[in-house]
């Protein structure tokens, strides 16, 4: 147990912080399901729109210091590829 009463307030933010930030990466991690879902049924329209809510998501959680700058431009790129594909089909 903390002994000082910053030590226990930071214990509390800690708490409030990873609950807050567990719900923005679930959060991304629905928005790109649903592409992924839009991109299994076939459907390019549904799917263009998906990735673009999607994007703005996964973006948003890098600002928010959730996810790498790296890892969400991979993972945009990736879908990105897969919606083109799916164009192309």
């Amino acid at each position: 147990m903390a002994n000082h009463k910053s030590a226990v307030k930071s214990i509390r933010k800690t708490a409030r912080r990873t609950e807050i930030n567990k719900n923005r990466v679930s959060r991304v991690r629905t928005y790109i399901r649903k592409v992924e879902e839009a991109i299994a049924e076939g459907v390019k329209e549904s799917a263009h729109v998906a990735l673009r809510n999607a994007e703005k998501e996964i973006m948003r959680g890098v600002n928010k210091g959730v996810i790498h700058q790296n890892t969400a431009s991979r993972k945009v790129s990736r879908l990105f590829k897969k919606v083109k594909a799916l164009g192309a089909a």
